[in-house]
């Protein structure tokens, strides 16, 4: 696996990631606390609602490397009574500590976590690192934990205590923010810092397996980058570790398709929320964080490489494959954290980014005690989805649910919630939620004209259901309650999924064929011809440009599955085409649903799109024809019954701004 960070497409635009310059942000922060609730010293400015500034730690990496997570404010104002370098046990720095965050996730951190070991993986060296975490730990009266006292020790990625990295000042700063984080969540645990010589996912991952050799049960990854098609054999080489929980920040950049290592199979995925006192029965109120801009915030996303694990098969995620995050913690460094760094700092400061919330998760798989030997900790949530807190408001991206906005149940930027204690976060025997088993009504024949009505069924779970179905032949529709009905009105072999979902979002499907007949036509002349018509699989019938064909749901017109041409914003040119064998004295109509995105604000057409059948024009668009929605497209090909027609769609745009052609939910019906 090699890391990069990646511009992402998004409807029709080319979206660059964040700027590494200082951001200002428009939510308001609480000052640290090291009580209960968030609140400044005595004498000392409050700065619970001020816009802050922000910069990331670590610069956006070259190819092949990691960036870390950590994000600083560089505003903060520091209690006057304390100096840029000094500890003062009797005043308390801006920012969340220790009580604070043990208070908003209710742990157990002075009774547990004992014995227990949590690592933390990250690149170059920090000399402060020993140092800087004694002031912390001074700060908020926890127990030492030196190299003398055994509770604390650092090494490079081949276990010298000696012969380590070079120092790096953005990731001392993330060396800093993760110790700081287990201190403050598990004050009995011993800490192990694990150096990688650079950020490249080679030298990060032998880092994770010297910490697993090392005997951390609890491994922490601050870091990530784009997918690169390398992630299945990274995780077999440096994640897969039964018995070792392992998280990940889900990154920084809203949603961004995927980051990696949290999308590995073996991983926790830890996104972020803002966090906040409330006046409610738990005294902490919780929402995605984000930007309003949408260039900053926690990260979600659906890999594009790693298949779905089977701790999320009764989830609706929204994709296919695995989907980030699992669960999340406080990461908006406008409601940030207390850290104390100096290699690179000036004391103590504020940071946040999902790099904040990676730790403190690790930490709390630590309070809650050693995972099964054969196990792997990231399904231990999914089995105790009510034990944690679900969190409902605010979205990452314009995507919708459940990928970018928070509602009931999973969704990407919070995963399953955040933390109600360490029960979410045991093992389990059995893991993840109740499947729920929906039963198959065989394969149906109706004609055209003739009224239909079919219920499905559903067992499991936890009722009432509510459907949905995909594929369903034009005419008919199907109730909440899982009653298909209506009037076929179009001729054809149809393939129809259909979905119950139970009241804790767990889910069941069942597919069957359903046939619509019609009168007239020569041999053979019914039926839908076109395999994989709705793009809900990669499926070989296609053949494709390299990532046409999208399963996250983001631009679908039904399903999860599309087509997406185009859309760089650069000279390009996509494809997609099947051949298909119409019979002789056939009619042949091709439908398709077709939605052209385009930042193209003149009428001449530079972005265009063109359907050939064995090489011919049939029908052909542009960025002219832009549009807000998809719009279903008809072309008559008869005239090539009794031959085999292949058909093409290719886009082409220009080196100026970017036009995206979307496709979906195509077919040719034979009558």
């Amino acid at each position: 696996m090699t890391l990069s960070i990646r511009s992402r497409r998004k409807c029709g635009l080319a979206i660059g990631v964040a700027t590494l310059a200082a951001i200002s942000f428009a939510s308001a922060v609480s000052s640290g606390s090291a009580g209960a609730s968030p609140t400044a010293p005595s004498g000392s400015p409050a700065t619970t609602s001020a816009h802050h500034k922000t910069a990331r730690l670590c610069a956006k990496p070259a190819r092949g490397h990691a960036a870390c997570m950590a994000i600083k404010q560089t505003d903060a104002v520091e209690p006057a009574n304390i100096a840029p370098n000094a500890v003062t046990p009797n005043a308390t720095p801006s920012g969340y500590g220790p009580s604070s965050l043990q208070s908003a996730y209710a742990l157990p951190s002075a009774t547990a976590g004992s014995g227990q070991t949590v690592a933390i993986v990250d690149a170059y060296d920090d000399p402060s690192a020993e140092s800087d975490l004694a002031a912390y730990r001074t700060q908020y009266g926890l127990p030492a934990c030196t190299t003398a006292n055994g509770c604390f020790k650092k090494v490079s990625q081949t276990g010298s205590t000696t012969a380590l990295p070079k120092a790096d000042a953005g990731w001392a700063g993330e060396i800093s923010l993760d110790l700081d984080m287990v201190s403050a969540v598990c004050p009995n645990c011993k800490i192990l810092l694990v150096e990688a010589t650079t950020p490249t996912m080679a030298n990060l991952g032998t880092a994770v397996n010297r910490a697993v050799t090392m005997g951390a049960k609890y491994v922490s990854n601050s870091y990530g980058g784009a997918e690169d098609g390398s992630e299945n054999t990274s995780d077999t080489s440096y994640f897969n570790h039964p018995g070792v929980a392992i998280t990940a920040s889900s990154g920084d950049n809203d949603y961004d398709g995927g980051s990696y290592p949290a999308t590995s199979k073996y991983v926790t995925a830890v996104g972020g929320t803002s966090l906040t006192s409330a006046s409610n029965s738990r005294g902490w109120s919780e929402k995605v964080w984000n930007t309003t801009s949408y260039t900053e915030g926690a990260g979600s996303g659906c890999s594009k490489h790693v298949a779905k694990p089977a701790f999320q098969n009764g989830i609706s995620t929204g994709c296919a494959n695995r989907a980030e995050s699992d669960v999340s913690a406080v990461a908006d460094p406008a409601t940030g954290v207390a850290v104390y760094q100096t290699y690179g700092g000036s004391g103590w400061a504020v940071y946040g980014g999902t790099s904040a919330a990676a730790p403190i998760i690790a930490s709390i798989y630590a309070l809650a005690g050693t995972p099964g030997a054969s196990d792997v900790p990231n399904s231990y949530p999914y089995a105790h989805i009510a034990n944690l807190n679900d969190i409902t408001s605010g979205s990452n991206g314009t995507c919708g649910a459940p990928l970018c906005t928070a509602g009931s149940g999973w969704d990407g930027p919070t995963g399953l919630g955040t933390p109600s204690g360490v029960t979410a976060f045991k093992a389990v025997v059995g893991g993840g939620p109740t499947p729920v088993s929906v039963a198959n009504p065989g394969s149906k024949t109706s004609t055209v004209g003739t009224a239909v009505s079919l219920q499905l069924s559903a067992s499991g779970g936890t009722a009432p259901y509510t459907w949905t179905a995909t594929g369903l032949p034009s005419g008919l529709s199907i109730s909440s309650g899982g009653l298909i009905s209506g009037t076929p009105t179009t001729a054809g072999t149809y393939s129809v999924t259909g979905t119950a979902k139970d009241s804790l979002n767990a889910t069941g499907s069942t597919t069957f064929s359903w046939t619509i007949s019609s009168s007239g036509g020569g041999t053979g002349c019914s039926g839908q011809k076109l395999l994989n018509p709705g793009f809900e699989s990669a499926s070989a019938s296609w053949t494709q440009t390299s990532g046409v064909i999208n399963a996250d749901g983001a631009h679908s017109h039904a399903g999860t599955g599309y087509a997406w041409l185009d859309g760089y914003g650069s000279t390009h040119t996509d494809s997609l085409s099947q051949s298909v064998s119409i019979p002789a004295g056939c009619t042949a109509t091709l439908t398709y649903y077709l939605y052209i995105s385009s930042s193209e604000a003149t009428t001449t057409a530079y972005d265009k799109l063109v359907l050939t059948a064995n090489g011919t024009a049939v029908q052909s668009y542009s960025n002219v024809n832009k549009g807000t929605g998809y719009l279903q497209r008809t072309v008559n090909l008869s005239s090539y019954a009794g031959s085999t027609a292949t058909l093409k769609w290719t886009g082409t745009e220009d080196s100026s701004v970017a036009t995206s052609f979307f496709i979906d939910d195509t077919a040719l019906t034979l009558s």
